[in-house]
């Protein structure tokens, strides 16, 4: 768990089309990011 305000470490996601996106690679932008950790998973 990060505390607020530490720095997000670098990681790769895919975004909506399937093509896998660096967070390193959107410095300097805003990115706004939302997971739904029990989608589609029992419980």
């Amino acid at each position: 768990m990060l505390e607020p305000g530490t720095k997000a470490p670098d990681f790769d996601l895919p975004d909506q089309t399937g093509e896998r996106i660096r967070l390193a690679d959107l410095a300097g932008k805003w990115v706004a990011m939302w997971w739904y950790p029990k989608a589609s998973t029992p419980g």
